[in-house]
């Protein structure tokens, strides 16, 4: 097989770092950018086995400079965009960071990739510019509904990106993962912060809404379905969910987790952690025919499967010791 050269924007992230390690066990060149720090750290990355990480080439820069982006983007193939501000809370009151680095930051990206001949490029979504379901499960031509500056800066980012493959015949897909879970995942995600204050010994578990439902996703399931979209030259053109098209409650999802690691534990409501009631996405229930229309994607994983694996890595003293459990992480 000739050998095929790929960037990995947010590769120090929770998804991006999964997707590296991926992306070099199947045999691509990876090109990991990440983050420029003063500590020299790459993320996540930094903890994956010493051979995974002995064959990535680290790029360090920022997706909002493109002069940067321009020089990384250089003697790729395949370009998977991930790098992004996430957090919902934090855009509330940071929204001007959220456009620059989700909107202008993916231009960057496939500016550069078309200045260098990329010859396919995966910008990743998010099931939160769905909105509210209308109708289930969402399938990719559900209406675009902004009810955080976050996820208004997404459906930007998507908009510019089918921009580009329209004007320019960029081979572009927009990826939309629903709710992925898993090892490395971001203490201001649901699971994280259930289980680490589990962990840690707290007796009541703070959350915000119990309500709305989520499509949980596993996340070697999740960038399985990256790999599968980019060998599929069929999908240029397109929005494709990655999801398992089911739905639980955060609170029966809550419950699960205490009854799994200390059934004495008990939920308790912090106003803190409310959404103002417009914004909250009450229910997502992803379609993902489309997914396994052009591709053999499968789910691999149960949600029970993928949640002890996650418990199992919190577990270990020097992943847990990282998460924050007695604040509350924007």
């Amino acid at each position: 097989m000739k050998s095929i050269n790929v960037l990995v924007t947010g590769a120090d992230g929770f998804i991006g770092s999964h997707l590296t390690e991926l992306l070099v066990k199947n045999g691509y060149n990876v090109r990991a950018f990440v983050c420029y720090n003063s500590f020299n750290s790459y993320g996540w990355l930094d903890s994956v086995p010493i051979e995974i990480k002995k064959k990535i080439i680290f790029f360090p820069g920022d997706i909002r400079d493109p002069n940067g982006v321009r020089e990384a983007m250089k003697g790729i193939d395949i370009a998977f965009h991930l790098a992004a501000l996430i957090a919902i809370p934090f855009s509330y009151h940071s929204a001007d960071s959220y456009i620059d680095t989700n909107v202008k930051g993916t231009l960057n990206i496939i500016q550069a990739a078309r200045d260098s001949n990329v010859k396919r490029v995966l910008v990743t979504s998010t099931s939160e510019v769905y909105g509210t379901a209308q109708f289930f499960p969402i399938t990719e031509l559900h209406p675009k509904q902004p009810q955080s500056p976050y996820s208004a800066s997404k459906i930007g980012a998507d908009a510019i990106a089918d921009s580009f493959y329209r004007s320019f015949d960029l081979p572009i897909t927009i990826v939309r993962p629903f709710n992925t879970f898993g090892p490395r995942q971001s203490a201001r995600a649901v699971i994280p912060t259930i289980i680490s204050q589990l962990l840690n010994g707290a007796k009541e578990i703070k959350l915000g809404d119990i309500t709305p439902t989520r499509d949980l996703l596993f996340v070697k399931d999740t960038v399985n379905g990256f790999l599968k979209i980019a060998k599929c030259d069929d999908l240029i053109g397109h929005e494709v969910n990655i999801a398992t098209q089911s739905e639980i409650s955060v609170g029966n999802l809550a419950q699960e987790l205490i009854n799994n690691i200390n059934p004495d534990a008990k939920i308790v409501l912090d106003g803190v952690r409310l959404r103002p009631e417009k914004s909250e996405v009450f229910r997502l229930f992803g379609s993902n025919e489309k997914l396994k229309t052009f591709t053999n994607w499968k789910q691999k994983y149960t949600l029970q499967e993928g949640l002890k694996e996650t418990i199992e890595w919190f577990s270990k003293k020097e992943n847990l010791q990282q998460y924050k459990s007695d604040i509350y992480n924007v």
